[in-house]
């Protein structure tokens, strides 16, 4: 059993700067990925940057890269630091912890991470 929980949401204005956190406790086994997810209303859910945990391989979104950036402290802590934020990264942020792929590496998808954090929220304001 995997618990995760957010912190470090809140409102800014656009090109502003948030870090989010994960704590994470429990069994270090089931995490072989971590990775934050977001929501907007009325919009799916969808992947932001993804970490394998043995190696700190990162992937990210077309739609975030340069200008956000995964990375863990190899506790039990990851992170999320976002620059240059705009209007269009307004959405609830998630952290997900789940298994490597059969090809070892992070699923881009949320079917494939099996724990998952309450949610912290994002305002980016014009």
């Amino acid at each position: 059993q995997v618990v995760l929980v957010e912190s470090g949401g809140g409102s800014v204005q656009s090109g502003g700067s948030l870090r989010l956190s994960c704590a994470a406790s429990g069994s270090t086994f089931s995490r072989g990925c971590m990775a934050w997810f977001r929501q907007a209303p009325g919009n799916e859910r969808e992947g932001v940057a993804f970490i394998r945990i043995a190696d700190d391989t990162t992937n990210y979104a077309d739609s975030v890269k340069g200008r956000f950036t995964i990375s863990q402290d190899y506790t039990a802590n990851m992170f999320l630091q976002m620059n240059n934020l705009k209007p269009e990264d307004t959405a609830m942020y998630y952290c997900a912890a789940g298994p490597l792929r059969y090809n070892g590496l992070c699923a881009l998808s949320s079917g494939v991470y099996n724990y998952w954090g309450q949610g912290t929220r994002v305002t980016v304001s014009s």
